[in-house]
Formats: C-alpha cells, structure tokens, sequence
C-alpha cells in the first residue's frame, strides 16, 4: 500500500516528538546536587528568553496575516512613523529580562563555583562543619582516565565510585594535552591541564552508575575516552574499596608505561600507589632524571643559579616517553633554594 507522502512526513513527526518526551534528559533531571542546580538554571534561562522571543514570533505572524495585501479592512497609514508607547514596550520588556538574567547570572556565578566547597548536601541539607569531603586525585592520560584516592591509598583506570550525600573534591591534571573532565549527572564539565591543577566539588545524591568521558577532543582515541561513575552507599563504597586492594601497586615505573598513548583501556585497579605521585604528575617529573617544576620555580624566583650552575642543567640525555630532554634533578630543594639569598654574578671580563 502507497503511504502518502503528507502522512508519512507527519508520521515521522509524531514518532519524533513521542521519542523525545520520552526520553530521560540527564541535564535536566540529575541526582547530583550542584548538576541539579545547573540544570534549574538552564530552564530558568530558557523560559525568561521565551518571553520574548515567543511574543515575537506571534506578533510576527499576526501583523503578516493582518496587513496582508489582500485584506482590504485592515488600517492603511503610510504617514505612520512613530508611536512612543510601542517604543516604551519594545525597549523596556527586552530591558527587564536582560537584568533578570545578569541578577541570575551573577548569583550562579559565585554560588556553583567549582573551586567553592559545598555548603550543602542537597535542598534542606547543609553540609555539617566535621563532614570531610571525598579527595579524589583525577589524571587525563592519552586515552583513558586514572583516578587516585590519597585517603584510601588505591587507584583505578576508567573507573570512579564515591559514597552518596558526601561531598568530593577533584584535583584535576593531565598528563600531555588539555581535556575536559566531565560527569553530567554530577556536575558541569572542568577542563585538565598539564603543568596545571584544577578543581571541582560535587555530590551525588542518588546511588546509582552513571556516565564520564571527555568532553574535549585530545586526539584519536577521543571517542573512546570514557568511564563509569558509581554512585554507593557508605558501606558499598567500603566494599568497593576493598575490591580495588585486590590489584597491584602503581608505582611510577608502572605508571610511565600507563602514560604512553593506547585506546579503549579496560578497568585496572591499584591497591597501593607509590609516594609523592600524584605531586610528580602534576610537576612533570615522575622520571626522577627530571627536574620537578615546583622545585624549578623556587629555584628562579629565588634568583636562579648562576653561571656556575648552567652546566649542571644542560641535557644529558634523551629519550623520555614524551620525546624530551632530561635534566639534573634534586640539585636543591624548594626549601634551600627560597632560603639561599641571590648574589649577582660579574660579568665584566
């Protein structure tokens, strides 16, 4: 049987409009706290906009079809150029909505800060002075996530978990190249920098498993840059915490073959995690041949070393997992460095 074209394009239509009302927006119905929050204010937004543009496209359409060429009964005033009433609701509506937005804006700017620490748990529940919130130590690695847990001394690759209703603290780096650290159900993406630490606090307020990925492409395993969150009770997250111990050490010989560059990495637990890690990831010095660049920006802003000490800074070596130059390291600590008073040197001949 012949379908008409008109009544399969509305067909379409309807099954389209059914399948999106269906569907379980996560933006907009999230079980994480601060993610909620964003969501609230994404439909706040959204309805303040409509109350002009909506108007607008009505208007629109009722002075089109009223002042058609073909209706003889509509007003014909040529002459017309001015009318200050219409002036005064053209430009004081749009006004209106505009401070709204930035009164709005200005308050969710501040209040959903990621670098704020939480002050509550969700609606009607304030987060209690002796609550300590979750640390969670995040790495972007090309192309998987690793995750370190200081508290409970373990890690994981492309997999997080954390107690419900407590709250977490991210310390977020990369390894080579920025990505975006990303969990929609918990809360709004926050960009991972070599060199470089960012933060973001959040809670999870429903148990369940929920979705993580990148949302920043960083290369050709992008797409598969992905991972499970897993939203536990106190006691299943202490389950899961000892499911994690069953793994071996990451030490950093292990974890300089993990940094080099691969796809679609499974699930790989660590029950212990050497030393100092995450404090080298972030400075760029898990090679211990390197120079950590805490240790580097003490020594300048102490003055730097002199001439006597160029020497000891040119490269040895070549050949790191990045392709760089090894250097001296522990030539001074941050401490001696910052204590050492700077004499400049003469270099008249």
């Amino acid at each position: 049987m012949n379908v008409p074209k008109s009544l399969r394009r509305l067909s379409l239509a309807a099954v389209a409009l059914l399948s999106l009302t269906g569907c379980n927006t996560i933006l907009l119905n999230a079980p994480g706290d601060i993610a909620a929050r964003q969501g609230d204010l994404i439909v706040v937004s959204t309805v303040l906009m409509l109350l002009i543009i909506v108007p607008v496209i009505a208007l629109t359409l009722v002075f089109a079809w009223r002042y058609r060429a073909s209706n003889t009964r509509a007003t014909y005033r040529p002459d017309w150029d001015h009318s200050t009433q219409l002036e005064l609701l053209i430009w004081a509506a749009p006004l209106l909505i505009i401070i709204v937005l930035g009164a709005i804006t200005w308050v969710s700017t501040h209040t959903l800060d990621p670098y704020r620490p939480l002050d509550r748990i969700k609606a009607g529940q304030a987060v209690k002075p002796e609550t300590r919130p979750l640390v969670v130590e995040v790495v972007a690695l090309d192309w998987k996530w690793l995750f370190l847990y200081p508290e409970q001394n373990i890690a994981t690759v492309n997999e997080l978990a954390a107690p419900v209703d407590r709250p977490i603290r991210f310390k977020i780096t990369s390894s080579t190249v920025m990505n975006s650290f990303y969990i929609p159900a918990l809360a709004g993406q926050i960009y991972a920098m070599p060199g470089m630490e960012t933060t973001l606090h959040a809670v999870m307020n429903a148990p369940g498993e929920y979705e993580g990925f990148s949302a920043n492409y960083s290369g050709a395993g992008f797409s598969g840059m992905r991972f499970k969150f897993h939203g536990l009770s106190q006691d299943g997250f202490e389950r899961w915490v000892r499911t994690v111990r069953g793994g071996a050490e990451l030490g950093r010989s292990d974890y300089l073959q993990l940094e080099k560059p691969s796809e679609r990495e499974p699930v790989r637990h660590y029950a212990g995690v050497a030393s100092g890690l995450y404090r080298a990831i972030l400075n760029r010095c898990v090679d211990t041949d390197r120079m950590c660049m805490d240790e580097m920006m003490a020594i300048d802003s102490a003055g730097g070393l002199g001439l006597g000490s160029v020497e000891a800074l040119l490269p040895r070596r070549k050949g790191d997992v990045r392709g760089g130059p090894f250097v001296a390291s522990a030539m001074c600590t941050a401490e001696s460095a910052a204590a050492r008073p700077w004499n400049p040197v003469n270099l008249t001949p």
